[in-house]
């Protein structure tokens, strides 16, 4: 008969394995988590030695503040354009990837190698292909006989310009990810749906498509968060201009923070964003993940 291990050996177990990452959860992620929670109530600047309880005048500031209502849209804008328009082309490209065509290895590639290149150097390298003067895209747009927008000084121009760099930079991480879910479609299902006369549309619709939906989930929870805390780009090609058009929250934190030096501020903001993605992966966890799983 198997000797049953003692509870406190179990626990010496649990806690050999599972003590270093909670340590570093609990010191990297939830202390300046509350530490942020508590700057939110102060009035604080950045490098003065004192601190004055505020309360919730921080909170108030920015919910009137008029500029608020600006850097919502934007971040509103950017979010909906890069989550659906990111899982909308990767989804097309993990289609076109799985085909057995000659190249398909090299196509693979290319298309994930931007997602692993650093925010900063994307930003810098397509500011380039965006100069009105001096740009490829410029080049082109001559060449057909079309005058292009002033990208960087246009706040109408700014935004989807940084909306095409950041789909550009992170679709390769969608594709990839619907890659390989298409790979793991079972064969069987595939063909039962041929013999009944499915043509390739109906397949997918009916067939493919909801076996993708945990996938699905996963990338819209993985790429909503990663979208509103976008910070690299923006501050690589437009700093959060012209005219406050590419200012997110999570532009707004750093620039109230950093920039301005209002820290207590900067935390009030961070806090607001913190509750907005808390409160959407809850929604997305109790009432979407439900929906998707066979």
């Amino acid at each position: 008969m198997r000797k049953r291990r003692a509870p406190w050996k179990t626990w010496l177990l649990f806690l050999l394995f599972a003590g270093p990452n909670v340590a570093l959860l609990i010191i990297f992620t939830y202390k300046p988590l509350i530490q942020s929670l508590q700057y939110s109530l102060l009035q604080w600047n950045i490098g003065s030695a004192t601190a004055r309880f505020i309360g919730l005048e921080n909170y108030v500031s920015w919910f009137t503040d008029p500029t608020t209502a600006n850097v919502v849209r934007v971040t509103v804008v950017f979010t909906v354009a890069t989550v659906g328009g990111g899982m909308a082309l990767g989804l097309a490209l993990a289609l076109l990837l799985n085909r057995k065509l000659r190249g398909t290895g090299l196509a693979r590639t290319v298309v994930v190698a931007p997602f692993v290149l650093s925010g900063v150097a994307v930003g810098l390298l397509w500011l380039f292909v965006f100069d009105p003067n001096f740009g490829v895209l410029g080049a082109l747009l001559k060449a057909a006989g079309v005058s292009g927008p002033d990208w960087y000084n246009d706040p109408h121009w700014a935004l989807p310009m940084i909306i095409i760099v950041y789909l550009w930079k992170n679709v390769g991480y969608v594709a990839l990810i619907y890659l390989a879910a298409l790979q793991a479609v079972p064969k069987d299902l595939l063909e039962a749906a041929n013999l009944d006369g499915a043509g390739a549309f109906a397949s997918f619709r009916n067939v493919v498509l909801p076996l993708l939906g945990p996938t699905t989930f996963f990338l819209s929870v993985t790429t909503l968060l990663s979208s509103l805390q976008s910070f690299d780009i923006i501050q690589a090609m437009t700093r959060g201009g012209p005219l406050e058009g590419t200012t997110t929250l999570m532009y707004q934190i750093y620039e109230e923070g950093f920039a301005v030096g209002r820290a207590g501020y900067s935390s009030a903001i961070a806090t607001v964003l913190f509750i907005v993605l808390l409160a959407i992966t809850a929604v997305q966890m109790l009432f979407v993940q439900k929906k998707v799983h066979y």
